[in-house]
């Protein structure tokens, strides 16, 4: 898909796919970003904005890259082959509404170019709506070091609400032996509000201090 991620125009490549995308696969980091991490030769230089950005952010998880969900894909279709194309929004270039201009104005002809405007004018009625979401990145602090953090994490995931994807997590330390959990989470901005899914997490009061917004992106 990027071809040599260790070239310059494999780097290019994902800098441009990244330009409209925060992750390889969907809204969660997967095995796909893992994969292309591991392909490229180190971070990417400053003229590749996007993919140093997403550089950095799945470098932070250290080992963590491991828990990330399983890639739809073959780790080798994103790590070899051509650079991506870009990607049609629909599949207007598939329909031809008029024919060959070489060919005589006839019935048949008109025929056809209605039906297939028909079928045009249906297929985009059809295009489902554009549903806005909004990926968070929760800092939840513990009250003190002896805070049992995998069943914090573990309550924390037994909040559902429709609209709400659960992701990656990680822990890191904050001072004098006190770790706090990083919980990535996506939401459809229409059905979930943060500030509520923020006092649902903060009434396990058994495990969790507080709980903070770390990083917010629009998707």
């Amino acid at each position: 898909m990027f071809g040599d991620l260790k070239s310059a125009a494999g780097v290019k490549a994902l800098n441009e796919f990244l330009a409209e995308h925060s992750y390889i696969e969907g809204y969660v980091p997967s095995q796909a970003d893992t994969a292309v991490y591991e392909a490229l030769a180190g971070a990417p230089k400053a003229d590749t904005p996007h993919a140093l950005r997403w550089y950095n952010h799945v470098k932070s998880f250290g080992a963590g890259m491991k828990q990330f969900a399983k890639a739809s894909k073959d780790a080798a279709s994103y790590t070899t082959g051509g650079a991506a194309a870009p990607a049609s929004n629909d599949d207007d270039d598939d329909v031809d509404l008029f024919g060959s201009d070489d060919e005589e104005e006839s019935e048949e002809k008109k025929r056809i170019t209605e039906e297939r405007l028909k079928a045009y004018a249906e297929k985009k009625s059809k295009k489902p709506a554009l549903i806005a979401k909004t990926s968070v990145l929760f800092d939840v602090k513990p009250w003190d070091d002896e805070t049992d953090m995998d069943e914090m994490l573990k309550n924390c995931k037994t909040i559902e609400m429709d609209g709400l994807l659960w992701g990656a997590s990680k822990l890191v330390p904050i001072g004098y032996g006190i770790k706090k959990l990083q919980l990535m989470a996506v939401v459809e901005d229409a059905k979930v509000s943060i500030d509520e899914l923020q006092e649902k997490m903060c009434e396990f009061e058994d495990f969790i201090q507080s709980v903070d917004i770390a990083a917010m992106n629009k998707i």
